[in-house]
């Protein structure tokens, strides 16, 4: 049985004792800058919670349940948060470095800025998520259909595309530096501009013949 605590102010000490008692429902509580790490939060819910700068490095957080809060700049490197559920949620400049986003969804979020270098699982789902000037180095998303996904200026070097569905996503100005593309439908993408040098990238990847009639164009090529 979930407990449901609302409206309340916490630090780590109300959140250990909390803890004993089984999962909780926190909501609108108010959790900024507490100290959160390595703490066992599996199954838990955060609805319209305020996170800003919390660190929840290496705590367990399988299972849970975000909804509508905000962790700005919160500190969720090594965290475990496999098969959590995060709609409407605030995680501009958070951290995710060596996080375990195995399963994970991450639904109508803004990640502007986040860094989630060295993340890792499979099976993860990103729908309409800003990830403006995000860092995603070397994350595979082999196989999967993004959704709405602004990834421009994100730093996507070493990144697995291959037979991705791209719809309605976004890849201007992004570091694509040793990117895989290979059998990818892009047809669905922003590009922006791309110079000639850094076509070779998108090697087996489908385009329309609109984006390749604009990518000649801009590369001084008359098309008649």
């Amino acid at each position: 049985m979930t407990n449901s605590i609302s409206g309340q102010t916490l630090n780590r000490s109300d959140i250990i004792r909390l803890i004993g008692m089984g999962a909780q429902q926190l909501v609108e509580c108010d959790l900024d800058e507490s100290d959160l790490s390595k703490l066992d939060l599996s199954g838990w819910t955060f609805e319209r919670c305020s996170m800003r700068q919390a660190d929840i490095s290496g705590a367990r957080l399988a299972r849970t349940v975000w909804r509508s809060t905000k962790a700005p700049f919160a500190n969720l490197t090594g965290a475990d948060l496999e098969e959590a559920q995060v709609t409407g949620c605030d995680l501009n400049n958070a951290s995710l470095r060596r996080a375990n986003i195995g399963s994970a969804r991450f639904i109508s979020t803004r990640m502007t800025g986040a860094d989630l270098h060295l993340a890792k699982g499979m099976g993860f789902t990103f729908e309409e998520v800003l990830l403006v000037g995000a860092r995603l180095p070397g994350l595979s998303f082999r196989k999967e259909k993004l959704v709405r996904l602004d990834m421009a200026q994100a730093d996507l070097a070493k990144a697995d595309f291959r037979g991705a569905v791209l719809e309605g996503c976004s890849l201007r100005e992004a570091n694509l530096d040793g990117a895989q593309f290979a059998g990818a439908d892009l047809r669905g993408c922003d590009l922006g501009g791309i110079e000639l040098e850094d076509a070779r990238v998108f090697r087996g990847a489908v385009i329309s013949r609109e984006q390749a009639e604009q990518l000649l164009s801009g590369w001084g090529l008359l098309i008649r």
